[in-house]
Order: C-alpha cells, then sequence, then structure tokens
C-alpha cells in the first residue's frame, strides 16, 4: 500500500502581486522580507500552504491528492482577487513533485541490490542509512532501506509512483534477506566443543 506523504505544485496568477498589502489584509499568512521574499499563506481545508511571490508565481505544498492541490490552488487565487489582483483565468497549475512511501513487509540486502544494479543504485552507508536507486521510466528516486521502508519521490502523478513500485518490486523481493535458524541443538553442541578445546588447552599449560 502507497500512501501520498506530499504533493508540490507550481501555478501562475499572471499579476504582479504587493506582497505586504496581502500580508496585511489576509488571515493565515506570514511575511517576513528580510527573511525570504514571498508570503507564506495556509489554508485549513484542504490542509496546504503557499508561497506567494510578487511576479505572480505561487508554489503549494502540504496537500496528499492532486485534486486537493488543484483545489487549494485555486483558493489561493481567490483569495488574491479579493485583495484586489484579478489572477489570469488560466493559471497554469502543474504537479511538480510527489512523494509517496510504502512497506513491502521484509528486510532487503542492500549490498546485493547496489552490486547486481550498480548502473541505477547507490548506497553508501556511512553517509546515508538507504540506497538511492534512479529507474528511467518512469522517472523517479526511491529511497530504499533495510527494513523493507521504501520512499518514492519525483513522480508527477500517483500513477508514476505506483508503477515505479510495481518495476521494483520483484528485484526487491529477489534481495529479501533470510532469517538464517541455528539448527536445534547446535548451541548446546558448539559450546560442548569450545568447552572441550578450553581443557585441552588447559592441560598443554600444565
Amino acid at each position: 500500500l502507497i500512501r501520498i506523504q506530499n504533493i508540490s505544485a507550481t501555478a501562475t496568477l499572471g499579476v504582479r502581486i504587493d506582497l505586504k498589502r496581502v500580508a496585511l489584509k489576509c488571515r493565515n499568512t506570514e511575511f517576513n522580507p528580510r527573511r525570504f521574499g514571498a508570503v507564506i499563506m495556509r489554508l485549513r481545508e484542504p490542509r496546504a500552504t503557499a508561497l506567494i511571490f510578487n511576479s505572480g508565481k505561487m508554489c503549494v505544498t502540504g496537500v496528499r491528492s492532486t485534486h486537493n492541490a488543484a483545489l487549494a490552488a485555486k483558493k489561493f487565487a481567490y483569495i488574491i482577487e479579493r485583495v484586489g489582483f484579478k489572477p489570469n483565468d488560466s493559471i497554469d497549475f502543474k504537479v511538480q513533485n510527489m512523494i509517496g512511501t510504502a512497506d513491502v513487509g521484509f528486510p532487503i540486502r542492500l549490498e546485493g541490490l547496489v552490486y547486481a544494479h550498480s548502473a541505477f543504485a547507490s548506497y553508501e552507508p556511512e553517509l546515508f542509512p538507504g540506497l538511492i536507486y534512479r529507474l528511467v521510466n518512469p522517472r523517479v528516486v526511491l529511497l530504499i532501506f533495510v527494513s523493507g521502508k521504501v520512499v518514492i519521490t519525483g513522480g508527477k502523478k500517483e500513477s508514476d509512483i505506483s508503477s515505479a513500485l510495481t518495476k521494483l518490486y520483484p528485484v526487491l523481493l529477489e534481495f529479501k534477506k533470510v532469517q538464517v535458524n541455528a539448527i536445534p541443538g547446535s548451541t548446546a553442541a558448539t559450546a560442548g566443543e569450545s568447552s572441550k578445546a578450553a581443557s585441552a588447552a588447559a592441560a598443554k599449560d600444565v
């Protein structure tokens, strides 16, 4: 089961905006021009955050579906219009990035996976605990962890995220970690052998 965690989208309102006026007239806004040159505006329904620039460009983030992203963009455009800056009829809405998570349900041998798929994968556990796998089609990046957790990023549609996991699942299954169970009685036998060896060594010393 894939869960969409975040969607980032952009829109172009097609009108220059006085950010100070927007910040003064709208609720749930932040504007600190010394720190960041955009108004941060938040919606409660759908839960979303927008960065609105004076050029009329807008970034919408924090939503979990493309429907909500488009709805939030329209609501932000309506709020801007109420302040006195009429956007274009078409706001050129585009999804730029989608982040999804999944759990394949079994641990994965990352060392074996990176060795067999070195053209697409990189794994440096000293720097980052996950393996980075770059798929060409769909063009997404997967972060794969030993636990079987997978983060998929870079998709522009929900279908990109699901087809990426469908493609890679057989590969992950191939590098599934197998738990090696000890043979019953083997621990005791090993302990007996080691004590015999220790006794023999002690006898030699005497």
